[in-house]
């Protein structure tokens, strides 16, 4: 769809790559992390499958990042999650930190909140730091509903 309208995918290109290839503020590997966690609270399992191999490979945290990903989510009849707390289960204090503001901003109906904020600050994230999470959360609640409105994926009939 994307390939229909370059200059959609030119500017879709452009903002991704403004949220996760600078150098400075968070380390890229949290920044992968926060996609991950975002996509798996969206159940979009192909975004959480790429980026949590990102996150890992960056961090050389696997153990952690696998159980981020074999995390279960009870959903309701709407397919959303009540409790996001399984994502930071096992997690050291700055991810803890870190997963739970991404999940909390990817719900259907965010509920990042002072709260969380407070957290992450406890956890030594600055301004820029924080930025960079919520940027990276933000976009891949975006992108994920976008790829989940395409439908599963399947392959062709043989016939």
């Amino acid at each position: 769809m994307l390939s229909l309208t370059p200059g959609v995918t030119r500017a879709r290109s452009e903002l991704d790559n403004a949220i996760f290839l600078p150098r400075d503020g968070m380390p890229k590997a949290e920044r992968e992390l926060a996609a991950a966690v975002t996509s798996k609270v969206n159940d979009c399992i192909y975004c959480a499958s790429v980026h949590a191999r990102k996150a890992a490979g960056f961090s050389k945290r696997e153990e952690e990042v696998d159980a981020l990903l074999a995390a279960q989510l009870e959903r309701n009849a709407d397919w959303i999650s009540a409790d996001l707390a399984p994502l930071a289960e096992g997690q050291d204090e700055r991810w803890s930190a870190i997963v739970t503001a991404a999940a909390e901003l990817s719900r259907p109906r965010p509920a990042l909140g002072a709260a969380h904020l407070e957290a992450l600050r406890a956890q030594g994230l600055d301004d820029h730091e924080i930025t960079d999470l919520l940027t990276a959360s933000a976009f891949f609640a975006w992108a994920n509903r976008l790829m989940l409105s395409l439908g599963d994926p399947s392959l062709p009939d043989a016939a």
